[in-house]
């Protein structure tokens, strides 16, 4: 099956990516871990559907394991859920070389990881990503973290997991929105580093959306390559790793002007990848027709590029400088400057920006 490294030194790991492996889950941890207890923190939507089989998986290795489940929901990714879930491990007497695995999507990742980060000053974990943009983005790369109720992700740590393990048959019970809306970070990685991984999204576009297992595997697997590779130089995001923002200034202020209950996280990419283009064509850093063909696929995808009506330039910027991307009173934007590679500006002058804003709002 295929297998990705994130090279990392000590903090290395691999990335397992193939089709109906849950039930493998025991066997491929007991092969990286000398943990004998196991606790499963889950999503509760997606524990009915596949904690079974992960259990069993664990059961049959040998482990002694327990799950607890979370109720979906970006609101519980929250400081009571992070006492709670300390709660658990205390019950289940859970110790350092206890194993922790996160089932579930960005959420759960992102909540459990900053658990096992901080129970006992770190155990180790596992994730189990089961959305899309889990699989692509949220699970690679150790950013753990919980909301404060000022800001988003606001607490957190750089930790990384023992192993990913992705299991593309989980995305078969998600809604075609979700999929369609985490698919936003393949095309991503393609615009900021892999021309050939964009050029076979083009080439292959229905049979992704299909869910067609071959094809999904190797995409996901070349995505999560390429976000590995970025990752290993530059793990603490200190200015390589700041180009896998690409789109998500405009889209995160996006997301907070309209209270995140209008667009998936990932339609609020799709909009500000679009933003970001657009501004960057008209300051003459990217060609025009390669703007278009970054459009032309989000459209195909079937995701937004324009803004609702109701966002004003204005209020998108502002959002944009409250936004935690925002450094020294500068917006840091990730602008492409052809399919395949981009640029970190901190010198654009606000004008420009709310002129491309501009030039994004539709209903179309």
């Amino acid at each position: 099956m295929p297998s990705i490294q994130v090279e990392l030194g000590d903090n290395s790991y691999s990335i397992v990516v193939n089709q109906g492996i849950l039930g493998e889950t025991g066997e491929l941890l007991r092969s990286r871990t000398n943990s004998k207890k196991v606790i499963v923190i889950a999503d509760a939507f997606v524990s009915t559907r596949y904690g079974h089989e992960v259990m069993e998986g664990l059961s049959n290795a040998g482990f002694d394991s327990h799950i607890t489940e979370v109720p979906s929901g970006e609101e519980h990714k929250s400081l009571e859920w992070f006492g709670r879930l300390h709660d658990q491990l205390v019950s289940h007497r859970m110790d350092r070389t206890s194993t922790l695995i996160a089932l579930g999507g960005g959420v759960i990742g992102d909540l459990a990881g900053f658990v096992a980060a901080t129970y006992m000053r770190g155990i180790s974990y596992v994730q189990i990503p089961t959305t899309l943009q889990a699989q692509v983005d949220a699970s690679v790369g150790g950013k753990t973290g919980i909301n404060h109720p000022k800001g988003k992700n606001l607490i957190g740590a750089f930790y990384q997991p023992e192993l990913v393990l992705i299991d593309v048959a989980t995305l078969k019970t998600l809604p075609s929105r979700d999929v369609r809306a985490g698919f936003i970070e393949v095309i991503k990685h393609g615009v900021i580093m892999d021309v050939p991984l964009f050029n076979q999204i083009e080439e292959n576009l229905d049979a992704i959306l299909n869910l067609d297992a071959e094809i999904l595997i190797n995409v996901i697997a070349k995505s999560c390559a390429d976000k590995a590779e970025v990752v290993a130089n530059d793990e603490k995001e200190n200015r390589l790793r700041m180009t896998l923002n690409y789109g998500h200034t405009f889209g995160h202020a996006l997301e907070v002007v309209t209270d995140y209950n209008v667009f998936r996280h990932g339609e609020a990419v799709a909009i500000g990848m679009n933003c970001a283009a657009q501004l960057s064509c008209n300051i003459d850093m990217l060609p025009l027709a390669d703007m278009k063909r970054q459009k032309k696929l989000i459209k195909r995808a079937g995701l937004p590029t324009k803004l609702p009506p109701e966002v004003r330039p204005d209020m998108l910027l502002d959002a944009m400088y409250l936004d935690k991307k925002a450094k020294g009173g500068k917006l840091h934007l990730v602008l492409p400057t052809r399919i395949g590679e981009v640029e970190i500006r901190d010198d654009i002058d606000d004008s420009d920006v709310l002129y491309a804003i501009s030039q994004c709002i539709g209903d179309a």
